[in-house]
């Protein structure tokens, strides 16, 4: 029996697919993409939870964006990216580096930036660290991975000609808690730059 997809289904295709354009061609967040799209799909018609994509649909939909209309480009700069990023961890093997994000999952654009997660007593300790080695950088924040805690600061500065941000944590926070995320550490990075991938979390 055939099994054709139903209205919310096509409508979160659609939405998917034009998010992802969204965030390969401008660098758009997923949550800034994914709203923009809704309302350019269904214009101020309500947005029912069962048409929007999860961000998985959507990064799905962002590869395959960039095997169609960036595939003679997007992987020497993916590689490009997470070679700056393996170096950078290096410099900062100290306070547990982990790569996450676009450069990790392998949806980097141009547009994309190299995004860490630090671990360190705390959070001057980074900043003082950079400051010695004449990095400047801004400072802003980012919500706690768990969802729950206050907000963490994030240092933000170009390396090597690409936008770099470490994302600031506690050592308690390696232990983990609330929703999983997708990061790997040294050898897990090691591993992707050197093609034996093994996608140390």
């Amino acid at each position: 029996m055939i099994s054709y997809p139903s209205d919310a289904e096509l409508l979160r295709s659609e939405i998917a697919a034009v998010a992802a354009r969204m965030i390969a061609e401008d660098g758009a967040d997923y949550g800034t993409a994914k709203r923009k799209a809704a309302k350019q799909v269904l214009g101020d018609t309500k947005v029912r939870g069962d048409v929007m994509p999860d961000n998985a649909q959507v990064e799905d939909e962002v590869r395959l964006y960039n095997e169609l209309f960036f595939g003679d480009s997007q992987p020497a700069h993916l590689a490009d990216l997470r070679s700056i990023a393996l170096g950078l961890m290096t410099e900062l093997e100290r306070f547990t580096p982990y790569l996450t994000g676009a450069v990790l999952n392998g949806t980097a654009s141009a547009h994309s930036d190299i995004y860490l997660h630090l671990f360190a007593e705390s959070p001057k300790d980074v900043e003082i660290y950079l400051l010695n080695r004449n990095i400047d950088f801004e400072v802003s924040e980012t919500p706690h991975f768990n969802g729950r805690s206050p907000a963490v600061e994030t240092v933000s500065f170009m390396w090597k000609g690409e936008g770099v941000h470490l994302v600031l944590y506690e050592l308690d926070d390696l232990r983990g808690g609330g929703r999983r995320i997708e990061r790997a550490g040294l050898a897990g990075v090691r591993a992707l730059v050197t093609g034996n991938d093994t996608n140390e979390t």
